[in-house]
């Protein structure tokens, strides 16, 4: 049955492929497309929801104090791993534990947690931790491996990072609502079906925006290096699994709240890594490969990790 769902995900990511292979619709226009719905819908579709959630639900601290444990754990393995190979300048490394254990959670997790679970609620809390923990380390260390970045004190570059992670529209859009939420501040009906109307098309907008980015690459696998090998697997196969570990056998996290960190777990790297990699620029090349490759490997993987959640 979980694999049946899967069908319209398939369809719409399937759908922005032949488009672009077929150069009915430019590959460029992905861009639009994935803009629209991190800037617009998704952000809809996670205040109307968020709003109209229990929130003392949606908040399981233990099984949010697994998750972060398990990503703390993950990020540990990755810089040990980096450093083993030579890798030890910070915003190499830092690129690295980004591609590791960040997740693809607006153009990938919502849509395929809409179509699987109805919601896309329980991404809010990891979508939170993402932004507000993972990558402040993330872009912290980047700020401080920029060249020229002495010229700017800790504390600016610190609050320059903060500041960075707090106004993307998805935070802000999910802030708002917890906070009319706690506040049992009444917001209009029309109000909330207007966001659930465009909220709506989140899941088939942003699949068809990752299928035209892939379908107009052209993507070679055999010039994969090991590296890209080992990076790729650690995130859609081992993170996952450590996951499931820590929270599921080291701490008890059953039923549902499981199946949704592992699910989230197994997301592929965030397309925002090829974007700090041109900022920074740092493995550019790097994190273009991962960012495709990643999303093909957890689309191909998808069905496997639903059954080990379902069973």
């Amino acid at each position: 049955m979980a694999l049946e769902k899967l069908v319209p995900v398939l369809l719409a990511f399937a759908g922005g492929v032949l488009l672009a292979r077929r150069k009915s619709v430019p590959a460029e226009a992905s861009k639009a497309f994935s803009d629209y719905a991190f800037l617009f819908a998704v952000p809809c579709y996670l205040f109307g929801n968020i709003y109209a959630s229990d929130l003392a639900l949606l908040f399981d601290w233990r099984a949010l104090g697994g998750y972060a444990t398990a990503a703390a754990l993950a990020v540990t393995v990755v810089v040990l791993a980096a450093v083993a190979h030579g890798v030890r300048e910070p915003r190499a490394v830092a690129l690295r534990v980004m591609a590791g254990v960040q997740v693809n959670t607006a153009y990938f997790a919502v849509p395929v947690f809409i179509t699987v679970f109805g919601t896309a609620a329980p991404i809010f809390p990891v979508l939170l931790f993402q932004v507000c923990v993972l990558s402040l380390v993330i872009i912290s260390l980047m700020e401080l491996g920029r060249p020229g970045s002495e010229a700017d004190g800790p504390g600016r570059r610190l609050s320059r990072a903060v500041g960075a992670s707090l106004a993307t529209p998805l935070v802000l859009a999910c802030n708002a609502a917890i906070l009319l939420n706690l506040l049992s501040v009444h917001v209009p009906a029309v109000v909330l079906d207007a966001a659930a109307f465009v909220g709506d098309s989140a899941s088939p907008v942003a699949l068809f925006a990752l299928g035209l980015h892939l379908g107009g690459l052209g993507l070679d696998l055999r010039g994969t290096t090991r590296e890209e090998w080992a990076l790729i697997g650690f995130k859609c196969l081992a993170f996952p699994l450590l996951t499931w570990f820590v929270c599921g056998v080291l701490l008890g996290v059953g039923g549902q709240w499981l199946a949704y960190l592992v699910l989230i777990a197994a997301m592929p790297t965030p397309q925002n890594l090829f974007v700090f990699a041109q900022r920074y620029d740092v493995g550019v090349d790097l994190s273009a490969s991962l960012v495709i490759k990643s999303s093909l490997a957890a689309l191909v993987l998808l069905p496997l990790w639903l059954h080990v959640v379902a069973a």
